[in-house]
């Protein structure tokens, strides 16, 4: 554990002491993000806040490479390709922070950036659907790239509120990182060492150390080479976790384990999910490109309901956190414990959520 601790906090010091530097490469190539009808900041704001981040996950990195705890997870070429492909992506998102980027350049970039993760091994292995791996080679690594280009998109989604992005992603991020963490214990008595446990200590320190910067008043905003590079990491530490379970001997009793490499995931990004799917439907009905941005995204609706920009924030804050430590727990106690207690969580944040809806309606009666 002091080993992951030790990468936390590295990458979350170098995130916060660099951020500073990439405020002012950003006020000097004019990588700011102008006041729009949709936005809800009110003066111009830098961004290229994913160059401080890249800066603490490669230190991190590098730092961890001469830990003997780790040897067996640097043994192999894991987590220079999430360094490299993370280093690709975050380029591609400081091109359109400072330039502007089209969709399709966009995500022929994020392609590319899977396409190199998935071809130095990291990617899907095995669907442990009764005791059977399903799909060969090439479905797995084309699943690869679709997981990663899809979890990438769907942080970008949850990008619109001052600290919101970054606050999610290092919630959910801790959850997978405990998740992997028990997973690695529970699977190999003698290593503890992890892949999917390294990434997810780097992309819970990055989150953590960016917050400070971004929090409500933002000096900085992440850009999409911020999240674009969280996204990335999110989805290299859930496919990295996927070769620790051996789909051949899976039993009843571990069926919810063995599928969370792949739900956690969507569990931790159910919101930005969510948010995206109603996005794309929405836009297609409306006969516009699902790329047309709009101000009907769910932190939009929130302000909407009356909360505050820092209220709506750790409302999100707080769903992240029902929804992804709620569906960790799962995996580790009993359902008879676990699911009651997470129903009477979800039911919680729904009142807080709804509270001034409740107001208003009492207003009016």
């Amino acid at each position: 554990m002091r080993a992951y601790l030790l990468v936390l906090v590295l990458a979350a010091a170098v995130t916060y002491l660099t951020t500073p530097l990439a405020r002012r490469l950003a006020v000097a190539t004019g990588a700011l993000t102008p006041v729009r009808a949709r936005d809800v900041h009110v003066v111009p704001t830098p961004r290229l806040g994913g160059l401080a981040m890249l800066a603490g996950v490669a230190v991190a990195f590098a730092v961890a490479s001469q830990v003997p705890f780790l040897d067996p997870v640097f043994a192999g070429r894991g987590p220079w390709a999430v360094l490299g492909a993370g280093a690709l992506v975050c380029l591609v998102g400081v091109a359109d922070d400072v330039w502007g980027l089209d969709a399709l350049t966009k995500l022929a970039g994020q392609v590319l950036a899977a396409g190199l993760l998935a071809w130095q091994g990291v990617q899907l292995v095995s669907l442990p659907v009764g005791g059977v791996t399903v799909g060969s080679g090439v479905t797995f690594l084309v699943l690869t790239v679709l997981a990663v280009v899809v979890t990438i998109n769907a942080v970008n989604f949850v990008d619109g509120l001052d600290g919101l992005a970054a606050g999610v992603m290092a919630i959910g991020g801790a959850a997978f990182f405990v998740y992997t963490y028990l997973l690695t214990r529970d699977t190999s008595a003698d290593d503890y060492s992890s892949l999917a446990t390294l990434v997810g200590a780097a992309l819970v320190g990055a989150s953590l150390g960016f917050l400070p910067h971004n929090f409500n008043p933002a000096r900085i905003f992440m850009g999409d080479s911020g999240s674009m590079l969280l996204g990335l990491l999110l989805a290299s530490a859930a496919i990295a976790v996927t070769g620790q379970i051996d789909p051949t001997v899976v039993s009843d009793a571990q069926v919810v384990p063995a599928f969370f490499p792949l739900l956690l995931p969507v569990v931790v990004l159910l919101l930005p999910f969510t948010d995206l799917a109603l996005a794309v439907v929405r836009r297609l009905r409306a006969g516009q490109s699902p790329f047309v941005a709009d101000r009907m995204h769910l932190h939009h609706r929130l302000l909407d309901l009356g909360h505050s920009h820092a209220r709506a924030v750790l409302i999100l804050y707080l769903w992240t956190g029902v929804m992804a430590f709620g569906a960790v727990s799962l995996a580790f106690v009993p359902l008879s414990v676990g699911v009651p207690l997470w129903l009477a969580a979800i039911v919680a944040s729904a009142a807080l959520t709804l509270g001034p809806l409740r107001g208003r309606t009492a207003q009016r009666l």
